[in-house]
């Protein structure tokens, strides 16, 4: 199962001098989709004729831009990456990133990107390549970069694999394993040298579906994976400090939150668990620092309406103790940055890749601190303020992402932008008022035209999309807010919540072709 790769890592990493600092942090975080440009791609989005140089300029400067919010503009010193593509051209590769950023160095990404046509050297340069020269152009420099030895091809239930794991990192490397878990990415592990002290990072991408009990099942199986890695460990040193990161798509509070689910992954075997102070005891040997936070505060993603907990960093006991390295007491946080990566209603601002490309990722990313230990004192245990002792979560979902209130107080129609492109990029993401009549297809599908334009009526919430679906059939127009995006190449309004949905009556439409929208005011 396991893959031991030594610690000459020229064809995946950069040879960076030790970092000497006490002090650093951590962050994981799916960036949502981020593809190279030779258009070979297990998903049809990222085809050549959809998928442009500006579609990855953009992603990746944007990844970077919410980055530099980090520890004032330098950046994590870690940073556990999620759904980075797996190449699926690995004979275009580059093997030496030092050289290949050394080759460019005196050329800004846009001087790379904005050549037309491109040339056909650059198109098969790795996804996470680009993210690293976004980083250097910006001033976060020092990294290695670590990616799991996966080979295209399909997972078990024929799923192709289209993503998978990066690590970077500003610590020497001392060696690297895959570990292979069943129908999702592999788990990527990385042992560092932290200022003379060993540190593992296991960088984690579980099967997705969190509220699906069938998808419970394969993650089961994904965390024995986990598990029994993290057993070999301990077996070897009780106490090692080891960090489980990544996108595990469950909640914190997975059992609980979803009672019908007999065993889950994340709690059942893991042993992910909320009470600081059993790890002293030795009768836990993990702790997820979701626990750190409020529990109305928990939340780093949204779905039908509801946050949500997929983002994780799980903490060994042996960063509890007074050797090696430690957890900063506290610390945790999301990288909610209102104006950057969260909308007007703070969820996260998702990746766009409209015409004109915007947006971040629909995961927020989570951040955590650690530090080399005072002292070097066998069997005492760090000082806590205020610790968690409960080890688990509550049974309720987390709060509605917006409140009737926040909506009307966040959203209100301004005049329409007089011959305005909506599908130009500038729009997406934007929230409109919309007055049109509505259609209904075989499949019971809603979509409305605009300008000669056909646009998709979505929800996530089941009832509202029967209430839409009703309207459309019994009322010459339907008034709605809804926010554009698009979905597999198709443009969309999406409402978010029963709110949504405009109250009062229509306006007096003379045939079914006459439509009215309005920008909504969203500062």
């Amino acid at each position: 199962m396991f893959r031991l790769l030594l610690t000459a890592l020229a064809a995946m990493a950069i040879v960076s001098s030790p970092l000497l600092a006490k002090s650093f942090s951590v962050v994981s975080y799916n960036v949502e989709n981020l593809f190279d440009l030779d258009g070979v791609a297990s998903y049809e989005e990222y085809a050549s004729d959809k998928y442009t140089p500006e579609h990855l300029m953009v992603k990746v400067q944007n990844v970077v831009r919410v980055l530099a919010k980090v520890d004032q503009g330098a950046g994590p010193d870690i940073l556990i990456l999620n759904e980075i593509e797996l190449d699926q051209t690995p004979e275009s590769t580059i093997p030496d990133y030092r050289a290949w950023l050394d080759a460019v160095k005196d050329k800004k990404l846009e001087d790379l990107l904005t050549q037309s046509p491109l040339p056909d050297e650059l198109k098969g340069i790795p996804a996470d390549l680009w993210l690293l020269k976004a980083c250097e152009d910006a001033g976060l420099t020092g990294y290695q970069v670590v990616r799991s030895q996966e080979e295209p091809g399909n997972y078990e239930g024929g799923r192709p694999r289209s993503i998978h794991n990066i690590i970077f990192t500003r610590f020497p490397v001392l060696s690297t394993q895959t570990i292979a878990t069943p129908d999702a990415r592999s788990i990527l592990e990385a042992q560092l040298d932290v200022d003379g002290q060993p540190l593992t990072v296991l960088a984690n991408h579980w099967k997705s579906g969190a509220g699906s009990s069938q998808a419970e099942a394969v993650r089961v199986r994904n965390a024995r994976s986990l598990r029994d890695r993290l057993d070999a460990i301990f077996k070897e040193n009780p106490l090692a400090d080891v960090l489980v990161g990544g996108d595990l798509n469950s909640h914190y509070n997975q059992n609980s939150r979803y009672p019908e689910m007999q065993k889950t992954g994340i709690i059942d075997v893991l042993g992910s668990q909320g009470n600081e102070l059993a790890l002293r005891s030795g009768k836990k040997d993990l702790y997820n620092l979701w626990f750190e936070l409020p529990t109305r505060e928990r939340g780093s993603d949204v779905y039908q309406d509801e946050w949500g907990t997929l983002m994780h960093l799980i903490v060994s006991r042996g960063l509890y103790d007074n050797q090696g390295i430690q957890y900063k007491d506290n610390s945790f946080e999301i990288l909610r940055i209102p104006g950057l990566n969260s909308d007007v209603f703070g969820r996260p601002y998702r990746w766009s890749r409209g015409k004109r490309p915007g947006g971040f990722s629909d995961h927020f990313p989570i951040i955590a601190r650690f530090q080399v230990a005072d002292e070097n004192a066998k069997g005492k245990w760090m000082t806590l303020r205020a610790p968690s002792t409960l080890e688990q979560g509550p049974a309720g979902t987390l709060r509605l992402i917006s409140s009737v209130d926040l909506f009307k107080k966040a959203v209100k129609p301004s005049a329409e932008p007089d011959n305005a492109d909506f599908r130009d990029g500038t729009y997406d993401g934007k929230v409109f008022f919309i007055e049109a009549p509505a259609t209904v297809n075989e499949k019971g599908f809603v979509s409305i035209t605009l300008n000669g334009l056909e646009y998709d009526i979505f929800t996530q919430n089941k009832e509202l999309r029967e209430r839409i679906r009703d309207m459309a059939r019994s009322k010459s127009a339907i008034r709605f807010y809804g926010q554009l995006g698009t979905y597999r190449g198709r443009w969309q309004f999406v409402l978010h919540g029963t709110e949504w949905l405009a109250d009062g009556p229509s306006s007096s439409l003379p045939h079914r072709h006459t439509s009215r929208l309005a920008l909504a005011n969203q500062s």
